[in-house]
C-alpha cells in the first residue's frame, strides 16, 4: 500500500517551468528524500528556470545505470494545484506527467536501501525545463548520459503498463521570407509578394509528410504582409519536424534546405533558422535484450510500445546509453486539468522497479 499524502506535498508546489521558486523547492524536497538515501548532490543553478539535480550514489566498478526525471510541469501559478485520491486515482499537476513517475524511483531506492544498507551505480538526474524543450538541461544530459549502460526514463507508462522503446524526433524551424512593398494598386508588378512565396514554401513542405514513415511536417504558425492594399515585404512560417529514423531526419533536412532556397517568387529571399530539439530515439537490439533480460530476471511481462512524443529519453538515447521510458504510472489528462494517475498502475510500477533496482544491485545485468 502506497501512502500518497507524501507525493502530495510535491504535487502541490506551483512546478510551472518558468516558476523558478517553485520548482527549486520542489527540487528541495526530492533532495532531501535521496540525500537520506546516501546520495551525494550536485546542483546546476539557473537564475531564470529551477536548478538541475544530479543525484549520484556510491560508485565501484561495474556497470551504471541513471535514472531521469523532470521537475516541472506545464500549469502557471493559479491554474491547477490541487491534490485529490478516489479509490482508483490519484488527481493533480504532475501525478503522472512526472512527479508521480519521479516519486516511484525514489520509492523504490528506499526499498534498496532498506535491502542493501546502501545504493550503488544508481544515479538520478532530475532536469527543470523539460516542458519546455530541455533547451538548457539537454547539454547536462549529454554530458552525463555517457557515462552509463542503461538509462531508465520515468515519464508515464503506456494504458496496459507499456515501457517506451521508440520515440520520434523533433525539430522546430523558422523560414523567414523577405520581399519588396508595393503599392496593391498603383505598383502591383513592382512588389515581390513574401506572403505568396511563403504559400508556395508552405505546399512544399507539407508534401514532405511521409505517414507510411512516421514522418510529418507541420506549419503550424505563419505570419506576413502588412495590409490588403500592400504587396506583402516579409513573411515567415514556423513549422515542426517528426520522424521516427534517422535517415528521415537527414532527408527533411535536406530538402528543407532546398526549399529554402528556392524562389518561387523571383526576387524574394529566403532565411532559414532553428534546428534539432530531441533526436529520434530508435528501437534497437540492445534495448530488447535488457527487455528479454528484465522479463526473465523478474519473472514478469513487459509489453513495450513506440510513441510520438518526445521526452528527455531521446536525448539519452542518442548518447549511444541502452534507454527504455515509460517506468512511471499510467495516467491520462497529462497537460488537463484532469491530469490523473493509477493507483494500480503505481503498485504494479514500483514492485517493477524495485525488482530491476534489486537485480541490478547484484549484478545480473
Amino acid at each position: 500500500m502506497i501512502d500518497f499524502k507524501e507525493l502530495k506535498t510535491v504535487i502541490e508546489i506551483n512546478s510551472y517551468t518558468k516558476n523558478k521558486n517553485g520548482v527549486d523547492k520542489n527540487g528541495k524536497i526530492f533532495q532531501k528524500w535521496l540525500e537520506d538515501l546516501g546520495c551525494t548532490t550536485a546542483v546546476y543553478k539557473n537564475e531564470d528556470i529551477g536548478n538541475h539535480l544530479y543525484f549520484q550514489s556510491m560508485h565501484k566498478d561495474g556497470k551504471k545505470m541513471l535514472l531521469l526525471g523532470h521537475l516541472d510541469t506545464v500549469f502557471p501559478p493559479g491554474t491547477f494545484e490541487e491534490f485529490k485520491e478516489d479509490e482508483n486515482w490519484i488527481y493533480g499537476p504532475g501525478v503522472c506527467d512526472m512527479k508521480g513517475g519521479n516519486y516511484i524511483a525514489v520509492l523504490a531506492l528506499r526499498e534498496i536501501y532498506k535491502k542493501f544498507g546502501k545504493i550503488e551505480n544508481i544515479d538520478f538526474l532530475l532536469v527543470s525545463d523539460e516542458e519546455t524543450g530541455s533547451d538548457n538541461s539537454k547539454f547536462i544530459t549529454s554530458k552525463i548520459a555517457p557515462n552509463y549502460d542503461y538509462c531508465l526514463v520515468f515519464e508515464a507508462a503506456g494504458t496496459n503498463d507499456e515501457v517506451v522503446t521508440a520515440r520520434k524526433g523533433v525539430g522546430t524551424f523558422f523560414i523567414d521570407i523577405k520581399g519588396k512593398a508595393a503599392h496593391a494598386g498603383n505598383n502591383y508588378t513592382q512588389g515581390i509578394d513574401a506572403n505568396l512565396e511563403a504559400s508556395y514554401k508552405l505546399q512544399e513542405l507539407v508534401k514532405l509528410t511521409n505517414l507510411k514513415e512516421g514522418t510529418t511536417v507541420n506549419v503550424g504558425k505563419i505570419e506576413g504582409g502588412i495590409g490588403a492594399n500592400t504587396i506583402s515585404p516579409k513573411a515567415k512560417l514556423t513549422f515542426e519536424i517528426r520522424y521516427t529514423q534517422t535517415s528521415q531526419r537527414d532527408f527533411l533536412l535536406r530538402e528543407i534546405d532546398k526549399i529554402v532556397n528556392k524562389s518561387y517568387v523571383k526576387g524574394s529571399i529566403a532565411t532559414l533558422s532553428g534546428g534539432i530539439q530531441r533526436d529520434v530515439m530508435e528501437e534497437n537490439s540492445k534495448q530488447l535484450e535488457f527487455i528479454e533480460q528484465i522479463k526473465t530476471l523478474c519473472k514478469t511481462n513487459l509489453p513495450i510500445e513506440k510513441r510520438g512524443g518526445v521526452s528527455d529519453a531521446n536525448i539519452v538515447a542518442s548518447c549511444g546509453v541502452v534507454t527504455l521510458d515509460g517506468f512511471g504510472p499510467f495516467g491520462d489528462g497529462d497537460h488537463t486539468v484532469n491530469e490523473r494517475a493509477s493507483k494500480k498502475s503505481f503498485k504494479n510500477r514500483l514492485k517493477l522497479v524495485t525488482q530491476i533496482f534489486s537485480h541490478f544491485m547484484e549484478g545480473e545485468f
